[in-house]
């Protein structure tokens, strides 16, 4: 008998721009990563709000990581190449040259960042306008979309930069550009933060309406009036130039990209799920949530027909998955959260040598301390005299409130390491009581959901995990690829290359199950009670708020 002949191996490069580092991961046509690298990016915080970056930092670390995972791999099995990042305000002149979106006119400081809160009057603004653009965004626009950033450009830098400016380009847009010389946009990304709807396009009454017409004028050339959808085929794919930079071929396929968030869910929400015992067996993909947890947080979920949702944004049609309506829920800072309650504890010196001295990372030193310190009690049961409402940097869903601070009540005279551990927990209990919130108010919206779909960074932390199984009472899905992302834009880049007839069947093929983590329900009571104390919190905040209002 003769051996099979296998055909050679299909890869696809997948590139991720994060909050403070760039990715990227050679995949291959089974979903597997193959290899990995990453770089820090910098960041700029010139005054309170405001987040800055500079988009020729960011495609250099594209490029050095991108020539570390193709390193040594014969270029002709690298079939496509697929981009996602944050959505940030990209800003370049008529000749693509940076421009500064500052006053201190650093010219490479070109980006606002998605986390970005210096358009807060600006948005109040538009939100004021109650425009029936703002029902596809849960009936009020976030100040982390680009509308208000746009309008805050124009009001304070309208010589130096507004007037100058060629192209505001939404990050992921930028470096589709930078690969192709393209200007086409995405459909996720001009759908979800910038008001383009899939059946009408721009909404010229909305941008009048707000101040800025000047975009009406040119017929939105700066932002963008050739749309693609995601994983379509870019221009000629790579040109020259980003070919050599990149350390890959001229010519390869580039899709149509993705934001960050977007390209998790595409990673994790489509896997086949058989013999994982899941409620979402033989359900359509409407009973899923993909829920993407980094910096910060985002929750997917789709439907077959638009859902309004109270707070939460979309629906968006085929932002994500063709076809399919997204809604979009978030939390603005999740594992910025966690970094800052724990670095900003008298205890973390302490905790950052002993972590050391046992060589584990300080969240598996802290899981560890949780577990000596529980005795007989459940380890969540700790936190019973200890709340947390997490929106240290405001609410982004579903209350949609920027102005919201973060609380702790509970608080002791103690200062050491079980404290913190405390403290620790009750901040990630918070999150997950936040993303209770979110699939509570989907679902009182129409949405059918059975089913956590959870990647990024966090998902990487057992606590974390499940914490939001206990918490939402779902079963969590982890992706055998802890590099979800990656795999979500390394699916964009099969798709453009035709090797996969949609991205639904990409999805299939190359998003599966590592682990499924499933909820204790001895412990539903205890946190119950949890969630009804979280709301209560929310409650409280607002009344004395209300108290020193009058004053």
């Amino acid at each position: 008998m003769h051996s099979k002949k296998r055909d050679p191996v299909k890869y696809y490069v997948g590139i991720d721009v994060g909050s403070a580092s760039v990715r990227a991961a050679l995949v291959d046509e089974l979903g597997t990563v193959v290899a990995h690298a990453d770089q820090p990016i910098q960041i700029w915080e010139p005054q309170p709000d405001h987040y800055e970056q500079s988009s020729a930092d960011i495609w250099a670390a594209c490029c050095s990581v991108t020539k570390k995972v193709v390193c040594g791999v014969d270029a002709s099995r690298i079939r496509g190449v697929g981009f996602d990042a944050t959505c940030s305000l990209v800003v370049v002149d008529k000749q693509f040259q940076p421009l500064a979106v500052n006053c201190e006119g650093q010219n490479y400081r070109n980006v606002i960042m998605w986390m970005d809160h210096r358009a807060v009057s600006q948005v109040e603004r538009i939100n004021a306008t109650q425009h029936r653009v703002l029902r596809y965004v849960g009936g009020v626009m976030s100040v982390e979309m680009q509308p208000p950033k746009l309008l805050w450009i124009k009001e304070n830098l309208k010589e130096s930069c507004w007037e100058k400016a060629g192209y505001f380009f939404d990050l992921p847009d930028f470096l589709s550009w930078k690969a192709t010389g393209v200007t086409a946009r995405s459909l996720c990304t001009v759908v979800c933060k910038w008001t383009y709807t899939s059946d009408e396009g721009w909404d010229d009454s909305f941008w009048k309406m707000i101040g800025l017409e000047d975009l009406v004028k040119d017929k939105y050339e700066k932002i963008g009036n050739h749309v693609l959808s995601p994983g379509e085929s870019v221009g000629k794919g790579l040109t020259p130039e980003a070919a050599e930079d990149l350390g890959l071929p001229e010519g390869i396929a580039v899709a149509a990209s993705l934001i960050d968030a977007h390209a998790g869910g595409l990673g994790v929400i489509g896997a086949d799920v058989k013999g994982h015992n899941l409620p979402c067996e033989n359900q359509p993909i409407t009973s899923r949530v993909a829920m993407i947890c980094g910096t910060s947080s985002c929750h997917m979920g789709v439907s077959e027909t638009p859902i309004f949702v109270p707070g939460v944004w979309g629906p968006y049609f085929s932002a994500m998955v063709p076809g399919l309506w997204l809604n979009e829920g978030g939390q603005s800072a999740t594992g910025k959260l966690i970094d800052h309650v724990v670095r900003g504890h008298v205890a973390f010196p302490e905790l950052q040598s002993k972590a050391a001295a046992s060589a584990h990372s300080i969240y598996t030193y802290l899981n560890s301390h949780l577990d000596l310190i529980k005795k007989s009690l459940p380890v969540g049961f700790l936190t019973v005299d200890l709340h947390v409402w997490p929106d240290f940097h405001g609410n982004r869903s579903p209350l949609t409130d920027l102005t919201l601070k973060g609380m702790v009540v509970g608080l002791t005279l103690s200062r050491g390491l079980d404290e913190l551990a405390l403290i620790y927990l009750a901040t990630i209990q918070a999150l997950a009581l936040g993303t209770r919130h979110i699939l509570e108010t989907m679902q009182a919206a129409g949405h059918h959901i059975n089913t956590l779909f959870l990647c990024g960074g966090l998902s990487k932390n057992p606590l974390f995990v499940q914490m939001h199984a206990d918490i939402t009472g779902k079963p969590v899905v982890l992706s055998k690829e802890v590099e979800s992302v990656l795999v979500g834009a390394a699916i964009l880049g099969a798709c453009a290359s035709g090797d996969f007839a949609s991205i639904q069947e990409a999805m299939a093929k190359m998003g599966r199950i590592g682990r499924v983590v499933q909820p204790n329900r001895e412990h539903k009571r205890f946190y119950d009670k949890k969630y009804e104390v979280f709301l209560k919190l929310v409650e409280h905040q607002r009344e004395y708020r209300s108290i020193m209002n009058s004053f």
